[in-house]
Parts: structure tokens; sequence; C-alpha cells
């Protein structure tokens, strides 16, 4: 997955939102602009170094976790976070597209469901069981579907 599709997927969620809190290069996803659900960082669509691929740091139940960083060598605790809650996947292609993007709605789906009732409850909804669409054309997000 490149860092692009990275950011197509992340913005398809209900309620995400992007910001740079952190300064250029670090992409910070949130739900319904409280909860960070994920953190992507390098790689050339970012403004790092051309040869190195990003990072993106998702959230993740700490049992999973471990599962996730033993069957993929680019899984690794959270850099910078809390190791037992966060993975960081390098997008480097070893871990393939499917993956990482059900790693991504795993994160959304636990940050949201630490919303105050009312957030959790309208972004969930709205999710339902959908997910991004990786082939990029003609993806419907949660609302047109």
């Amino acid at each position: 997955m490149t860092p692009g599709q990275f950011i197509d997927a992340a913005l398809w969620f209900p309620e995400a939102d992007e910001s740079e809190p952190f300064g250029p290069g670090a992409l910070v996803y949130k739900v319904a602009g409280q909860k960070m659900f994920a953190l992507l960082t390098g790689g050339s669509d970012q403004g790092g170094e051309d040869d190195a691929p990003a990072t993106v740091n998702l959230k993740c139940d700490p049992g999973l976790a471990l599962e996730l960083r033993d069957r993929y060598p680019a899984v690794t605790p959270g850099y910078h976070m809390s190791k037992k809650h966060w993975n960081s996947v390098l997008l480097d292609g070893t871990v393939p597209d499917d993956e990482v993007a059900e790693m991504l709605r795993h994160s959304y789906v636990l940050v949201a469901s630490s919303l105050r009732r009312a957030d959790r409850d309208r972004v969930l909804a709205v999710l339902g069981d959908d997910a991004p669409d990786l082939g990029g054309a003609g993806t419907a997000t949660p609302e047109q579907a």
C-alpha cells in the first residue's frame, strides 16, 4: 500500500479528519475530530526520504497486536506510542494491502468505540460492516452507500 492509498483509505471512514499537529510530514487521522486512530509518517509522498517507506501507527487489541507482530516482520510495537496498544506498520509491500486495510478498520473501530455514546453510535452506525475499497476509482463513502 502506498502512502497515497493509505490516505484515501483513512479518509474514507465516517467523520475522519486529517491534520498535522506534530508539524509537516506527520499526518494524524482522528475520528470525529476527537481521538487519533492513525498516524502516517515518512515515505516520498510525505516529504520523507525517497527510498524510505512510510510507516503508519495503528491502534490494536493487545492480543491481536502480538499476533500481527509475529506474522509480519514489518509490524512492530508502536513507535513513540503505547507498545501494548499500538503497532507501527512499515508500508514496504510486505504486508498485504487488504491486511493493512483491515488493521486500519480495526483501529478506527477501537477508537470510535471509546468516544462518548452519542458520537460513538453515530459514526459506527454510518460505518456498519463496510470497509474502504482499495481499488481507488469509484469508491463509495459510507454516506453514499
